[in-house]
Order: C-alpha cells, then sequence, then structure tokens
C-alpha cells in the first residue's frame, strides 16, 4: 500500500471516528447525565492518553513563559466549544448540529480576512452564501417546525470559538510549540474548568451503570485520541488541504448514526442543506485546486483576437 493511499485511508478514520461524537455521548445523556460531567470524565481520561503519547514521541511538557497566556486562552476556547456543542445535542438532532458545526473553516476564512487582511476570493464569497442557504433550509423542516433557536445559536458558537481556536494556534507563539504539547495542556485546561463549573466535583454526574463508562472511555479514546493520532499522520501523508477536505465526512458520520441508530428523522429538504454546507465547505478547504482546475479549463478555450475593422 502506498504512503498516499495510507494517507487517505488515515484521513477519513479520523474524519469517522470523530462523527461518533452523538453515538456515545446521547446515551449518556439519557441516563441523566449532563454535558459538564461528561465531557469533564472524556478529558480526565484523555489528559493521560494524550501526554503518554507526548512522551513517547519525546515532545516535551516544559511551557515557556510566553506561551502561558495564549495556552490558556486555547484552554478556555477548547471547553467553551465543547461545552456549546454538547449542550447543542440537548435542543437538536444531533447530526444536524455536527453538520452546522462543520461551517467553522468559513468562519475561519471569515477571520483571517478581516483580521489578517487575508484576500478573501470570489469563490469562498459563494461557499459562504451557499453555507448560509444551506443551514436556512436545515433551520426550517418540510414541516414548518422549526429547529431550537437556541440548540442553533450553541452549535454556530461552537464553530465559532473552534475557529478562533485554529487561528489563534496558527497565528500565535504556539505555531511553534508541539502540537502534542498543545494538545496535553489544552485538555488539561478544559478539565479543571469543567471540574470548577461542576462545584469543584460536588455536582458531578457519573454513569449510572457500569457499561456507559464504556462510552465515556470511547470518548476519550476514539474521538479524541485516535482521531488526532490519524490526522496528524494523514497531514504527513497527504497533506493539510486532503485531510481537511476527508474532514467532510464528520458530519455525515454524525447524521449517519443520528438517523440509523438514534432514530432521528432526515427530509429532502435536510438532505439539500447538508450537501450544501459540505460542498461549500470542501470547494473552500481546497480553493486552490478548485481555482487551478478552473484556470486550466479557460485556457483550453482562449480568446480569439479581435477582427480589425
Amino acid at each position: 500500500m502506498s504512503r498516499k493511499t495510507t494517507g487517505y485511508i488515515l484521513g477519513i478514520v479520523a474524519a469517522a471516528v470523530y462523527g461518533m461524537n452523538p453515538l456515545f455521548t446521547l446515551p449518556l445523556y439519557s441516563s441523566g447525565m449532563n454535558a459538564d460531567s461528561v465531557l469533564f470524565l472524556r478529558y480526565l481520561i484523555a489528559v493521560p492518553i494524550v501526554g503518554v503519547m507526548a512522551w513517547f514521541r519525546g515532545q516535551r511538557f516544559k511551557v515557556y513563559p510566553s506561551e502561558r497566556f495564549p495556552l490558556l486562552r486555547m484552554g478556555v476556547l477548547m471547553a467553551a466549544t465543547s461545552w456549546t456543542l454538547f449542550t447543542s445535542y440537548t435542543y437538536m438532532d444531533a447530526g444536524i448540529a455536527s453538520s452546522i458545526l462543520f461551517v467553522y473553516p468559513l468562519i475561519v476564512a471569515l477571520i483571517m480576512r478581516v483580521v489578517f487582511k487575508e484576500k478573501l476570493k470570489i469563490i469562498t464569497m459563494l461557499c459562504l452564501l451557499m453555507a448560509t442557504f444551506g443551514i436556512g433550509l436545515l433551520y426550517k423542516s418540510s414541516d414548518g417546525a422549526t429547529l431550537s433557536l437556541v440548540g442553533t445559536l450553541f452549535v454556530l458558537a461552537s464553530a465559532l470559538t473552534y475557529a478562533v481556536y485554529i487561528v489563534g494556534v496558527n497565528q500565535t507563539v504556539l505555531k511553534q510549540t508541539p502540537t502534542l504539547t498543545i494538545s496535553f495542556y489544552v485538555m488539561c485546561i478544559s478539565a479543571v474548568m469543567f471540574f470548577c463549573k461542576l462545584g469543584f466535583g460536588a455536582q458531578l454526574q457519573l454513569p449510572s451503570q457500569w457499561y456507559l463508562w464504556g462510552n465515556i472511555l470511547a470518548l476519550s479514546v476514539f474521538t479524541t485520541t485516535i482521531s488526532f493520532v490519524c490526522t496528524t499522520l494523514a497531514i504527513q501523508y497527504v497533506g493539510s488541504t486532503a485531510t481537511a477536505i476527508l474532514g467532510v465526512l464528520e458530519p455525515v458520520t454524525a447524521v449517519f448514526f443520528g438517523v440509523t441508530v438514534f432514530g432521528e428523522t432526515l427530509t429532502l429538504q435536510d438532505v439539500c442543506g447538508l450537501v450544501l454546507i459540505l460542498t461549500a465547505v470542501t470547494l473552500v478547504v481546497g480553493g486552490e485546486n478548485v481555482s487551478t482546475v478552473l484556470v486550466r479549463f479557460r485556457k483550453m478555450f482562449p480568446k480569439m483576437p479581435r477582427k480589425k475593422e
């Protein structure tokens, strides 16, 4: 198997397992657990796993003074994006919430344009309109009932905070910090924040059945650790653009499990909305490749010189 093929497989695995978040989270909610408890236990278990990974790879745990406040900000942002996403699951179908979340690359493009003055291509602007229309289709179902406004705001807040997190990691001193080191401390900060939010553990809700601990472990191992490792390797093998495009499978996986396992309804209008969102994000992420293809296509049909009168 070639290196490129291996990279594509790893990218698909990374996207698929991350899209399994609702699969493991919703049964915990049904048992009576709240989002804070689920997220605290998720990060609490993931921290030592990522720590061991960093140790085996020889990445440093030392934090330089210039990295302290950026790491703190990133930890707060990660806790916020996790809490808003997991809270949105209690207001709307998890598959639809995960799909709306995937507009975060579009938000990244806007932030880079407004804050860092990067040129916003025409194709990006068109994709923003396409994604907005797609969300509009998801927001109103065929029977006239609208999605929860609160749930929609929560998931959009999650997309915004995650976009700011991505920009922050790449536009600060953390750009030179090892990835596993960033992940370890971000998870530590997130775990501490949820511990405090739970009244320093006084309001912590544990799984009511022993087998539900498997869901907690699965969230930590599959949707956090395995997804991260596969994503990192995929980037090394096929590049960040190809890996990001494969990430489109994340909301598709979430919708699949939402419909097949939890009985969530998916109308033709919802499908159209999902297709628009996923198409818009794919075109933004692979914008350079799309532009190259369009330029080559245009060169196949050069303009004929005008005849002189």
